[in-house]
């Protein structure tokens, strides 16, 4: 009989809920939920999380129902996150919650809209969208009697803190590490000159299969480039060439999703067949041992890695750098530094709440307010509020 993954047991070297380092504030554990499960719980249930869905990838959320948001990115992230999971035998609860997470630091409007608020926090501490999950988790989401946060395991913090690898490979890497998380208490017991767990890897490798995969389906779908000109690319020209040829009549939407579907399979199973690689020339006992290591265990092979790097680059000259998308984030980067800058001249015109924890215009403290406060915008909120406030009409 076939065994499925999904009846595989727990190796030796997944992430143990039942050995799990604890959290900030000690709980009574659950008897129906292990610790990463509850995690992920929170972090579903949490209103960061639920914003993710006003907030873009590329294009502006107002631009089409179609087009991924961080929310719908979050949820597909996961389920590959949750698939690679299981097949190597990692704690799926954890890879999910930490795929889940990764991005509910973001602020409104991509990754121009962190450039525009990283820029106007430099004099105050600067900004990190993953810094700022870390920020959300510990201490910005107030729903809990007992603790700020969500007083999630140390194993989640630590996946969060480390979505990207070590971050100090160097002594004085320490001075440059961002504020958010050097504000966190007993932030140097996450370990950061040490590589994260096993599904802390996962995730981050599922994020760059899925993020790869959905630029193309949302640049297809957008017309920012044609299949002709993404089948240029090697990699991609493979994938639609294998579609034609197992349907020779099929339509081109259809096309699109068999050949996206094609290279997702395709990126997961070089994933796999590269980790059991190092899985066994490493032996880890642990994830622990995981932990410890001189490189990731979770990886692409060097052959994909080349594969991959075409098509980077043509993602970079015709989407990220299309003109219609300057055109957009370059409204989107003024919508968010004016925003920051009105506020930081005249914080009295915050919302109540934060505008009595304010100390006066251009302080730290004020800037950091103001930081949160945009940071947690969607895309229609912010735009909304800078028409209220840069427009004579805005209130009429």
């Amino acid at each position: 009989m076939t065994v499925f993954p999904a009846h595989r047991r727990r190796a030796a070297y997944a992430s143990d809920p039942e050995n799990c380092r604890g959290r900030a504030i000690s709980q009574p554990s659950s008897s129906e939920r292990s610790p990463f499960q509850r995690d992920k719980d929170r972090i579903i249930h949490s209103s960061a999380f639920r914003r993710l869905k006003g907030k873009t990838q590329v294009f502006v959320a107002h631009e089409g129902d179609y087009y991924r948001t961080r929310l719908t990115h979050s949820l597909e992230v996961s389920q590959i996150a949750r698939s690679i999971a299981r097949v190597l035998g990692l704690d799926e609860d954890l890879a999910e919650c930490l795929a889940l997470a990764h991005d509910m630091g973001h602020p409104p409007f991509g990754h121009s809209g962190e450039d525009a608020l990283a820029d106007c926090m430099k004099p105050y501490g600067g900004f990190d969208h993953n810094a700022q999950t870390l920020r959300i988790v510990t201490e910005l989401e107030g729903r809990y009697a007992e603790f700020d946060g969500l007083n999630l395991t140390w194993e989640t913090l630590e996946g969060i803190a480390k979505h990207n690898g070590p971050l100090v490979i160097k002594p004085s890497d320490v001075d440059n590490l961002p504020w958010a998380l050097k504000a966190i208490p007993n932030w140097e017991g996450l370990e950061l000159d040490t590589f994260a767990g096993p599904e802390a890897q996962v995730a981050a490798l599922a994020d760059d299969i899925a993020y790869n995969n959905h630029d193309i389906d949302d640049g297809l779908q957008s017309g920012l480039f044609t299949i002709d000109d993404v089948a240029e690319v090697p990699l991609v020209g493979r994938a639609f060439a294998d579609v034609r040829k197992r349907y020779p009549d099929i339509s081109r939407s259809r096309l699109i999703h068999e050949a996206v579907r094609d290279l997702i399979g395709y990126m997961v199973a070089d994933v796999l067949a590269e980790t059991r690689e190092r899985l066994a020339a490493e032996d880890p006992k642990s994830a622990a041992d995981i932990r410890a290591l001189s490189r990731p265990i979770c990886d692409f092979s060097e052959s994909f890695r080349q594969e991959e790097a075409p098509l980077r680059s043509f993602l970079y000259d015709n989407m990220y750098r299309h003109y219609k998308v300057n055109r957009m984030m370059g409204q989107a980067r003024r919508v968010v530094s004016e925003l920051f800058e009105l506020f930081i001249a005249d914080p009295d015109i915050l919302p109540t709440e934060l505008r009595v924890r304010c100390n006066g215009p251009h302080t730290p403290e004020t800037a950091r307010i103001i930081c949160d406060h945009i940071a947690g915008m969607t895309d229609s909120f912010a735009i909304s509020e800078h028409r209220k406030l840069f427009t004579v009409a805005g209130y009429l």
